[in-house]
């Protein structure tokens, strides 16, 4: 990452401004991190450690993790997996990790950890600022005047405005990614849809990328993801939701 520049002293966030975490134990990066997220408005706290970050967690609300994969200790694989078993509100929040290590098998172990997003080191800061701002945008809740268009399978509802999968009144915690794909799936609800669509612009993903992301998808959404009744494979093309009805 390219050196930030210096924030003027009479630069400070608003008190509503997003809250961001950053878990990274280079207190250069951190520093670096905290300077130029700062001056893109938002409000920054950081910790050298997972149990540094966890003593954060308890105390205050963020409304998004940017966590590195290699610390000692705890590596952020096994932080990101932990948060995402937890049964309150550590749960719900985003992940952005930020990884050294390019290999497919890396992100597709994120994925099924509950990572949202990936970016790879070195990197711009103005891709971070983008994808942070793309992900807080989709983590906040529309308006109440946003009309609802209600998708239901089986058990489960889909808001298509909202993003927001439930399980009768249980909210169900996904990822960016993961509500990004199934709100493309909902919207062609029957129809197929094909893994470079469901992989995002530009080919986020790889093909394996997005089957794990499905997989992950079917074990939130099936009662037997191995023969999954609603999100089914159209062998050799993508995959197509079946709605009741």
């Amino acid at each position: 990452m390219s050196e930030a520049p210096a924030i003027p002293e009479r630069l400070i966030p608003a008190d509503d401004a997003a809250h961001l975490l950053i878990v990274d134990d280079d207190g250069r990066i951190r520093v670096l991190l905290q300077r130029y997220l700062t001056q893109q408005g938002y409000r920054v706290t950081l910790a050298g450690s997972t149990d540094e970050a966890l003593a954060c967690l308890k105390n205050f609300a963020f409304d998004l993790i940017i966590l590195d994969v290699m610390m000692p200790g705890q590596n952020g694989f096994d932080f990101a997996a932990q948060l995402r078993a937890d049964c309150g509100s550590l749960a719900q929040v985003p992940i952005l990790m930020l990884t050294a290590r390019a290999e497919s098998d890396d992100r597709i172990l994120g994925f099924e950890t509950g990572v949202d997003d990936f970016l790879g080191k070195p990197f711009e800061p103005r891709e971070l600022a983008l994808r942070i701002a793309s992900i807080l945008r989709r983590a906040q809740p529309h308006s109440a005047a946003t009309s609802v268009t209600h998708m239901r399978f089986g058990a489960f509802s889909f808001d298509l405005a909202r993003g927001e999968l439930r399980r009768g009144e249980e909210l169900i915690r996904l990822t960016e990614r993961e509500r990004e794909m199934l709100r493309l799936l909902a919207e062609n609800a029957g129809d197929t849809v094909t893994r470079s669509a469901l992989a995002g612009p530009g080919g986020a993903g790889n093909e394996r990328t997005v089957d794990v992301q499905v997989n992950r998808l079917r074990r939130k959404i099936e009662r037997d993801p191995a023969n999954p009744l609603h999100l089914q494979t159209v062998r050799g093309s993508g995959y197509r939701l079946l709605l009741d009805g």
